[in-house]
Parts: structure tokens; C-alpha cells; sequence
């Protein structure tokens, strides 16, 4: 019987044990949260937007991969570059007519004022009544305020053009304007053309009190060339004067941004004679322009040549 209890015991000792949880070991426990640890540390953590969002960094990477395989890529053979193209010289691309005067004209000579007026009529390349011009390259720098050369004259024999006057001026002076020659010649109601728009003239002219009322169309007429100027002669007391200066072919001319002098000296249906004397006095207008703190020359370069002609370049009047 004693055998028989023991043997119980011992079963029901064993079926507990059998039983009984498993206790792991300190050793493992630690290296699973070490594990776990490393795991949240290396976990990639990305921003809401900007360069360390995830979609710039996807973006980044697949750029990255896209420029390696373009690397590893086999290259293709460069394709063999055409002939290099003819360009022929610039007097053969031009026209029929402007050929025939260019051979009239020895580009290696420098011809006097009066040669180059006569070579500049007959070497005429167009069909209506082209302008002679006068472009005179000179040493001054027009950022410098006493250099930037402006001034105005009254060519002799005109310009050929028929130029609209407008004066803007008390009505009394309108009055004497009209008699003068003024096309236009008005008080408010040529501010009210103004605001529509409208510019019919090629000269305006007004009275010094008169300017401030002006100031707010400066943008319309400005870029034009339009706004009234002292130094122009068109901002004058004298109304009578400056209308019959600008019918009677007043002109003014100025240095550009390059240093160059352009004016219009007339047409090539005038005669020989005036074309020179209207050439002379602008010559002698430009002289007098020259600054006192100019140092070296004055004149570097002139030519003349017609409306879509060959230049002619003539001797420097100032050596």
C-alpha cells in the first residue's frame, strides 16, 4: 500500500511541474528589449514637408537610381556634324539697287563735304524723295551732364518736311500763334484732346506758365518727343518766333547713348547747293556745342548717306 501512495505523489508532483509556466532566463529577457530598443532607434523618422519629408527623399532616390542607370548605360555614337554653312558677304544680300550705288562709292576713300554731297544724290537706292543724313561719331561721354550734347538750329533751306505745329498757350497768345502759322492753337481744349488721346502735331509749344498743366501727360508725350523743352526752344514767351523757326525747318539733334550725332539735312530733290549749305551750318552748329572740359577728340567719325543708301565718309571738318 505504502508503494502504491508513493507512486501517486509522484505522478501528481511530475503533472505539476508539467504544468507550471516556463520561466525564462535573465540572459534572454535582456537581449529581447536590447532588440526591441535597436529597433525603434534605427526606425526612419521623416518630416511634414521640406527636404526630410518621405515623399523628397522617395524622390531623391529614385532620382539617384535613374542617373546611375543612365551611367551604366552604353553611350551612342556621336552623329557626324554637316558642312558649316555659306555666308555669303553682306553687300550680296542686299538688294539690286543698293548694289548699284554701292559701286559707286569707293568705301576706302574719304571724300570732302561737297564731293560726298553730290556722290550722296546720285547714289540714291530708292525711288521716292529720300532724306540725306549726317551721322557724326563723337569722343564726348553722354553720362557726363556738360557732355551730353543737345541743341538745336535753323537749316538754311529747311529740312523739306512739312511739320504741324501745336502751341498751348493763353487764348490771346493762341491768337497771335494761328497768325504765325500754328495749326493748332488752343487752351483747354487741347488738354481735353489730350486725355482722348489724340496727337496731331509734330511740334508743341507752350508758355512757361503753361507747363505745370502739362506734367501729368509727360508720359504720353514724352516718349514721343513731344513734351516742350527750354533748351529745345519750345518752352518760350516769344509764341511768334518758335512757330516760324519750327515752319521754317528748325531741327533738333542730339548725342545718343553710343556718342552719335543723327539729323536729316534735307532732301535729295534739293539742289546740290542747298544740301551743302544746310550741311555747313550744321557743322558749325555741332562745332560751338563742344564741351570746355573735353579732353581729345571731338569728332571721331562723319558720314553721310541717303534713306536706305550706302554711307559716304567724308573728311573730319574738325582737323
Amino acid at each position: 500500500m505504502a508503494e502504491d501512495k508513493t507512486t501517486k505523489e509522484d505522478i501528481k508532483d511530475k503533472a505539476a511541474e508539467e504544468s507550471a509556466p516556463e520561466v525564462e532566463a535573465p540572459a534572454v529577457v535582456e537581449e529581447a528589449s536590447e532588440a526591441a530598443e535597436t529597433a525603434e532607434d534605427t526606425k526612419e523618422t521623416f518630416a511634414k514637408s521640406g527636404k526630410r519629408s518621405k515623399k523628397h527623399i522617395e524622390e531623391v532616390k529614385a532620382e539617384e537610381e535613374r542617373q546611375a542607370r543612365k551611367a551604366e548605360a552604353p553611350k551612342e555614337a556621336a552623329k557626324p556634324k554637316g558642312a558649316a554653312p555659306i555666308t555669303r558677304p553682306r553687300i550680296e544680300r542686299r538688294g539690286k539697287k543698293y548694289q548699284a550705288a554701292a559701286k559707286l562709292i569707293d568705301s576706302t576713300k574719304v571724300y570732302s563735304l561737297k564731293d560726298a554731297v553730290d556722290l550722296a544724290i546720285k547714289s540714291k537706292a530708292v525711288n521716292f524723295d529720300a532724306t540725306l543724313e549726317a551721322h557724326v561719331r563723337l569722343g564726348v561721354d553722354p553720362r557726363q551732364a556738360d557732355q551730353n550734347i543737345r541743341a538745336t538750329l535753323v537749316l538754311p533751306h529747311g529740312n523739306g518736311k512739312t511739320v504741324r505745329v501745336a502751341v498751348f498757350a493763353p487764348i490771346d497768345v493762341c491768337k497771335t500763334a494761328k497768325a504765325a502759322g500754328a495749326d493748332i492753337a488752343e487752351d483747354e481744349e487741347f488738354l481735353r484732346q489730350l486725355d482722348k488721346g489724340t496727337i496731331d502735331f509734330d511740334v508743341l509749344i507752350s508758355t512757361p506758365q503753361y507747363m505745370p498743366k502739362l506734367g501729368k501727360y509727360a508720359r504720353l508725350l514724352g516718349p514721343k518727343g513731344l513734351m516742350p523743352n527750354p533748351k529745345a526752344g519750345t518752352v518760350t514767351t516769344d509764341i511768334e518766333k518758335a512757330v516760324k523757326e519750327a515752319k521754317a525747318g528748325k531741327v533738333e539733334y542730339r548725342v545718343d547713348k553710343q556718342s552719335i550725332v543723327h539729323i536729316g539735312l534735307g532732301k535729295t530733290s534739293f539742289t546740290p547747293k542747298q544740301l551743302l549749305e544746310n550741311a555747313e551750318a550744321f557743322f558749325e552748329s555741332l562745332k560751338n556745342q563742344k564741351p570746355a572740359s573735353l579732353k581729345g577728340t571731338y569728332v571721331k567719325s562723319v558720314y553721310l548717306t541717303t534713306t536706305m543708301g550706302p554711307s559716304i565718309q567724308i573728311e573730319n571738318l574738325y582737323n
